[in-house]
């Protein structure tokens, strides 16, 4: 087995896209952090993310927990195929680590890697929101994205350092190999009547607040029906 490997590394500023004298709503202004270019060599990485890197929305997107977003080269592939494109490419939905070898299946809740000086754990899936979409203009991107479970998910920072492209990951611990990014996923989005695995998923202490949140929102809600 090949492994696992952060093949590019990618930031960004925030920038402002759209022309505001557009009657589209498409068209109109927008802002984002999400347009990222690939770093060469180290940059250094803290508790909040990158050096350089920004979110343009602080409220969904950015700090500790959502510290590095990492999503799968693979996934490419897919949607060059389902969205009939070969415009959308590595960066596309705006990741930071731009990974090989690993994807939702194979990777947990909690798992904790070694990658150049620094050690990162994985804490959540990432919400399909609306901006990747909105880049490349396919409207349904986001429910797509979450229908088919190529979400990719986010780490946060337990040791900060410097990192590469082109640098293994290393994995250090797997304290809770039942919560796969894939499982996960599918319990927010497929069997969300399940009062037993959302409990279950709920009582994971690595998972991130805010799908917790999420979760126990749910099952409040259930429990007044």
């Amino acid at each position: 087995m090949e492994k696992p490997q952060v093949q590019r590394i990618l930031t960004g500023k925030v920038k402002q896209v759209g022309d505001p004298h557009s009657t589209v709503s498409t068209d109109k202004p927008w802002e984002s952090g999400m347009f990222k270019q690939e770093i060469e060599g180290g940059v250094w990485l803290s508790k909040t993310g990158l050096h350089g890197d920004e979110v343009a929305d602080k409220k969904n997107h950015g700090g500790p927990e959502k510290a590095v977003f990492c999503y799968p080269i693979s996934h490419y592939d897919y949607w060059k195929q389902d969205l009939d494109t070969d415009s959308i490419d590595i960066g596309a939905n705006g990741e930071n680590f731009a990974v090989l070898h690993m994807d939702e299946s194979s990777v947990c809740v909690g798992d904790t890697y070694k990658l150049g000086d620094t050690v990162i754990q994985v804490s959540q899936p990432r919400k399909p929101c609306w901006k990747p979409g909105r880049r490349i203009n396919v409207i349904d991107f986001a429910l797509r994205i979450q229908q088919t479970g190529r979400t990719g998910w986010y780490f946060r920072v337990l040791q900060e350092g410097h990192v590469n492209s082109g640098a293994d990951l290393e994995l250090l611990d797997r304290p809770f190999p039942q919560w796969t990014i894939s499982t996960c996923n599918e319990i927010m989005y497929v069997h969300k009547d399940d009062v037993t695995l959302t409990e279950k998923l709920v009582a994971c202490d690595l998972l991130a607040e805010s799908w917790k949140q999420s979760l126990m929102k749910r099952l409040k809600q259930q429990a007044t029906r």
